[in-house]
C-alpha cells in the first residue's frame, strides 16, 4: 500500500512550491549574470563576430543552467517535503515471486 504524500496537503503543496519559485527566481538572476559575463567575455576576446554566434553562446549557457536548476529545485522540493520517504520501493524477494 502506497502511504500519502506530504504533498497532497494544500498548505505543505502551497510551502513546497513557493519554495520551488523563490529557487528559480534566484537561478534566472544568476543565469542571467552568468550570460552577460561570458557574452562580454566572449566579445572581449573574440571581438565583433556574428551575432548569431552571441545568441547561440546566450541561449546555449541560459537553457543549460535553468533546466539544471528546475531539475535541482524539484529534487529539493520532493526530498524537502518529504514525498520521497512516502514512496514504497520494496521490491518482491526473489522466492517469493515464483522464479
Amino acid at each position: 500500500m502506497v502511504g500519502k504524500s506530504p504533498l497532497d496537503n494544500p498548505e505543505n503543496a502551497a510551502h513546497a512550491w513557493a519554495r520551488y519559485r523563490r529557487i528559480m527566481r534566484f537561478m534566472f538572476l544568476v543565469t542571467v549574470g552568468v550570460v552577460g559575463i561570458a557574452v562580454a567575455l566572449l566579445y572581449k576576446y573574440n571581438g565583433a563576430v556574428s551575432v548569431h554566434y552571441y545568441i547561440a553562446i546566450a541561449v546555449g549557457i541560459g537553457f543549460t543552467m535553468l533546466l539544471a536548476g528546475a531539475l535541482m529545485g524539484l529534487i529539493f522540493l520532493s526530498n524537502g517535503t518529504g514525498h520521497d520517504a512516502a514512496v514504497d520501493n520494496r521490491m518482491p524477494r526473489a522466492d517469493e515471486d515464483g522464479f
